[in-house]
């Protein structure tokens, strides 16, 4: 019996394959730091883990609305309207388990066989292969370094075709770090009305950013009617083994979400739903102080690998990534990452993991200790060093 040809454009997931490489050298009595999973270190915070074995204990074991608890749906809009001076309505909400399904749902809700889905290059694996998996074609718009990364307007339009249907965003941006600016995202509030696009925006590092706020699409009066915007509990409070998400939607597309949910997932782990509207109507110290350890993680990083010959790194205004450019180290950065993990005990991901314009790159995470970071960054000397 053959496995159809669907499944076969998933791609595994790069990062996970790294980890379970680095266990399996752990698990020989090698010492490993690891700077690829982009996973906060920090533990999820005590009044979220109370607030989930209250609910435990109260009995919220059982099903619940596919659409989520009316009271977690409320306290995202309560949030999200107070933090984006818009109203959002509880009823255009949907929880999730975890963001990718929010990433296949739109895809599905967007594209038919032979349309075409835009993404942003270098990306997360999963926007193209979502966009394939859903049977159209996914287009690439690069991020080049020598713009950091910003959004070429031009050639975005440029990649437009009768065909194109979906544009996926992603800001603050894995893996570069790069945000969306106003001007940005009013080039693309521009570009999707005069071409009629579904726009699937990625704002899961909304909190973990480094200057000023970044803005959200649903800010945009002209994208918010036609934008599906995602973001989550797994960054921000470090609930990434917890899978809770969610949808913001324009009120015309929350029914046809809401029963693709219900006809793939039923619904999200109800305690933990209850958890997360102790996440966002609690005390919201523990993110302010993780994002201030991220940011002196972030300067001593970024400071330690601009030291090295043949690296050079920007700095990210948001999320927890370094996104190093080792063309000057003088081997492929599949190579570099491969010597790195065996030879000086770093674990990172190679640039090309993340598409074309990734070709040249590591991406380094900083979500660990600040000695662990030290470790590092002086075996990625060693490593460079002793290269021919």
């Amino acid at each position: 019996m053959d496995i159809t040809s669907r499944v076969d454009r998933l791609p595994s997931e790069s990062a996970i394959r790294t980890f379970l490489k680095a266990r399996g050298l752990e698990a020989s009595g090698r010492e490993i730091v690891h700077l690829e999973i982009g996973e906060p270190d920090f533990a999820t915070p005590d009044h979220i883990r109370v607030a989930a074995k209250k609910a435990l204990d109260n009995g919220q074991t059982h099903y619940c609305d596919s659409q989520g608890v009316p009271e977690l749906r409320q306290a995202i809009a309560d949030k999200v309207s107070a933090m984006r001076n818009v109203a959002v309505d509880q009823a255009d909400v949907v929880v999730t388990p975890g963001l990718r399904p929010i990433l296949f749902y739109g895809a599905l809700m967007a594209l038919e066989k032979g349309d075409e889905g835009i993404y942003f290059d270098p990306a997360f694996a999963a926007f193209p292969s979502v966009i394939e998996f859903a049977g159209a074609k996914a287009v690439p718009v690069p991020l080049r370094s020598e713009d950091g990364f910003r959004l070429d307007a031009d050639a975005l339009e440029a990649a437009i075709t009768a065909r194109t249907r979906l544009l996926t965003l992603n800001s603050p941006h894995n893996p570069t770090g790069a945000i969306l600016n106003t001007s940005d995202l009013e080039a693309i509030a521009d570009i999707a009305v005069a071409h009629d696009l579904m726009v699937l925006s990625d704002e899961t590092y909304e909190e973990i950013y480094y200057d000023d706020r970044p803005r959200s699409v649903i800010e945009f009066p002209r994208l918010r009617e036609r934008a599906i915007v995602m973001s989550g509990f797994s960054k921000t409070y470090c609930m990434t083994g917890w899978r809770l998400g969610y949808a913001i939607l324009p009120p015309r597309m929350a029914d046809a979400f809401t029963r693709l949910a219900a006809n793939s997932v039923t619904c999200s782990t109800t305690f933990v739903q209850y958890a997360a509207v102790e996440a966002l109507r609690g005390p919201q110290d523990c993110v302010v102080s993780m994002v201030e350890e991220f940011r002196r993680r972030r300067d001593v990083l970024v400071e330690g690998l601009n030291r090295i010959p043949g690296i050079t790194c920007h700095s990210p205004r948001g999320a927890f990534y370094a996104f190093a450019d080792v063309r000057g180290v003088g081997i492929p950065d599949t190579e570099l990452a491969n010597r790195l993990l065996h030879d000086g005990g770093v674990a990172t991901l190679a640039g090309s993991m993340f598409g074309e314009q990734g070709v040249g790159y590591l991406r380094l995470s900083y979500t660990t200790s600040m000695e662990n970071i030290l470790k590092a960054l002086e075996r990625i000397e060693r490593v460079v060093s002793s290269l021919p």
